[in-house]
C-alpha cells in the first residue's frame, strides 16, 4: 500500500503525450491478459451448461412465465463500463493524470472481466434452471419425463440452453462489478471517509450501488432468477472490484486515496532524479566519495 504522509501534488505533469507510451508499455501484458479473458469468455458462451435434474415435483417453483428483460443484455456494459470509463475521462481532463486514468480503465476491465468468467463459469458448472424453466422446457404447456421423472423438454434449444443458466446472475454480477469500482473511485476522488462530517459525500458513493440493487432486482421481477442467484452474483461483483480497485488505488479512507499508487511513486522518483541532477547533491556525492577512499 502507498506510504501515508503528505505528499506535494504535482497535476498536469504526466499527461497521456508525455507518459502514455510507457504507462501503456508497462502493462502491456495485464492488456494481453484481458484479450484472454475475452477468449475464454467466447469459449463459455459457446459450451453448452450442465443440465441437472428437474423432476415433474420440482415443477411448482418453476413456472414462473416468461418476459421480456426490463434491463436488456445490451445496456449493462454501457452503465457497467462505459459511464464509468466516461467519468474516469472527466477527472482526466481536470487534473491531467494519466496513471488515474489508465489504472482506473485497466482495474474496470479486469473486475469486469473477471466477474463474468467467474459467472458464466459457474453457470454452467450448476446448470440451475430459471424460474420460467417450465415454459422454456414445454412450450405448449403439456410436461414430459423419463421414467426417471426428469424433464424431457421439447422446446427451442437456446431456451432451454439459457433455461439452466440461473446461479449466479449475471446482470447483477455485471453491474456490481462495474459500479461498485466506480463506487470506490468516486469515494477516493471525493475523499468521503476524511471524518470531516460531510456525510452528503455519501449519497454519491451509494447512487452507483443503488443501480446495480434495482437491477437486481429487475432481474426477480423479470422471474429470470431466483433470490439466491442475485444474492450471490452481486457478492462476486462486490469482491472482484473490490479487490481489482486495490490492486492500483489505495483503499478510500486512506490519507492517500484520492490518487493511484503509480502517481505517488512517480512524484517520489522525479524527486529523488531532480535532487540527484542538482549541482548541490553533485558536491555532496563527491565528499562522500573522498570520504569513502579515505
Amino acid at each position: 500500500m502507498c506510504q501515508g504522509r503528505e505528499r506535494e501534488v504535482e497535476f498536469g505533469t504526466h499527461t497521456i503525450k508525455s507518459h502514455g507510451a510507457h504507462v501503456a508499455r508497462i502493462h502491456i501484458h495485464d492488456w494481453l491478459i484481458l484479450l484472454l479473458l475475452v477468449v475464454i469468455e467466447i469459449v463459455l458462451n459457446i459450451i453448452h451448461p450442465f443440465y441437472c435434474f428437474v423432476g415433474e415435483h420440482m415443477m411448482s417453483d418453476l413456472k414462473y412465465p416468461m418476459k421480456e428483460n426490463t434491463v436488456p443484455f445490451w445496456a449493462v456494459p454501457m452503465y457497467a463500463a462505459l459511464l464509468p470509463i466516461a467519468i474516469f475521462l472527466v477527472f482526466y481532463l481536470r487534473r491531467k493524470d494519466v496513471y488515474d486514468l489508465h489504472h482506473s480503465i485497466l482495474g474496470l476491465l479486469f473486475a469486469v472481466l473477471i466477474t463474468w468468467c467467474l459467472t458464466d463459469a459457474i453457470k454452467n458448472a450448476v446448470g440451475w434452471p430459471r424460474p420460467d424453466f417450465f415454459w422454456r422446457c414445454f412450450p405448449d404447456g403439456q410436461g414430459k419425463y423419463d421414467k426417471w421423472g426428469n424433464v424431457i423438454c421439447h422446446g427451442k434449444d437456446s431456451d432451454i440452453k439459457e433455461g439452466h443458466k440461473s446461479f449466479p446472475s449475471g446482470h447483477t454480477s455485471w453491474s456490481f462489478a462495474g459500479l461498485s469500482f466506480l463506487s470506490l473511485y468516486l469515494s477516493g476522488k471525493i475523499k468521503a471517509f476524511d471524518r470531516r462530517g460531510y456525510i452528503a459525500k455519501l449519497c454519491i458513493v451509494f447512487l452507483p450501488l443503488l443501480l446495480a440493487s434495482l437491477v437486481g432486482v429487475s432481474r426477480l421481477d423479470d422471474y429470470k432468477h431466483h433470490w439466491q442467484d442475485v444474492f450471490a452474483g452481486g457478492l462476486l461483483g462486490l469482491v472482484v472490484s473490490t479487490f481489482c480497485y486495490l490492486q492500483f488505488f489505495p483503499p478510500p479512507y486512506h490519507n492517500e486515496g484520492w490518487g493511484p499508487c503509480a502517481y505517488f511513486r512517480a512524484l517520489e522518483e522525479s524527486g529523488v532524479n531532480s535532487q540527484l541532477a542538482s549541482p548541490e547533491n553533485g558536491l555532496d556525492m563527491q565528499v562522500m566519495e573522498v570520504q569513502v577512499e579515505s
